[in-house]
């Protein structure tokens, strides 16, 4: 059977992150999913991992799946992969985090990075992602101002408890393919992690949502990486 492909979406944007990757997946003959998790965090609840992994779960193609993971998505995949259980074939994490090598759960971030969010401007939520970076800065990551207009409009605002989490490491969840491919800094040096790991790396040139730049090329790898 022709493994599916569940993309996961950074959480702090939303699905239109992957939907031309998902339709040049689709027009090459795979079973695809983009689940929204862009209101996972309604009501603030915390931990959240949970409603991430049983959403993605639910939304995989009913046959073995290969779990593309965006951003800070990445530290999703292992209580995604548990959830799927035997249906998950394999990962590939896309200019993303990564989970822990040792521990049994991972920071949703780091104390700096936690210090960073507590810089933005004061209230229930924090700012929308792409407001967290000079215009010009956030225009370049996207191919057209249609684009930019897509994802903007559809990215959630988390709560700061979101960062607060601790997401679990299941023992084994890498007991099975794994891959990595990137964009660019500072990504590169997580891609060192990854080939420290053993998995596959590859690199496409490009910023942190190249994945909307050059969706061909980026399905082209993806189909590549699956396959072996």
């Amino acid at each position: 059977m022709t493994p599916g492909y569940v993309l996961v979406h950074s959480l702090l944007l939303g699905p239109a992150t992957w939907a031309p990757v998902a339709a040049r997946l689709t027009a090459a003959g795979a079973v695809v999913a983009v689940p929204s998790l862009v209101d996972v965090t309604d009501p603030d609840e915390p931990p959240f991992w949970p409603g991430v992994a049983s959403r993605v779960a639910a939304a995989a193609p009913e046959r073995p799946v290969v779990v593309v993971a965006h951003s800070n998505a990445g530290l999703m995949v292992p209580v995604i992969v548990d959830a799927l259980g035997d249906r998950a074939l394999g990962c590939v994490f896309v200019d993303s985090s990564l989970p822990s090598r040792v521990a049994p759960a991972t920071p949703a971030a780091s104390p700096e990075r936690l210090e960073f969010l507590r810089s933005l401007p004061p209230g229930d939520r924090l700012p929308q992602w792409t407001t967290w970076f000079p215009d010009d800065d956030v225009a370049q990551l996207f191919p057209d101002a249609p684009t930019q207009a897509a994802v903007t409009a559809e990215q959630p605002r988390l709560p700061i408890s979101y960062y607060a989490q601790q997401i679990p490491v299941p023992p084994g969840w890498d007991d099975r393919p794994c891959g990595y491919l990137w964009f660019g800094p500072p990504y590169d040096r997580t891609a060192a992690d990854a080939r420290d790991r053993a998995w596959r790396v590859e690199h496409l040139p490009g910023r942190h949502l190249h994945q909307l730049v050059d969706p061909a090329a980026v399905a082209a790898r993806l189909l590549a990486m699956a396959g072996g």
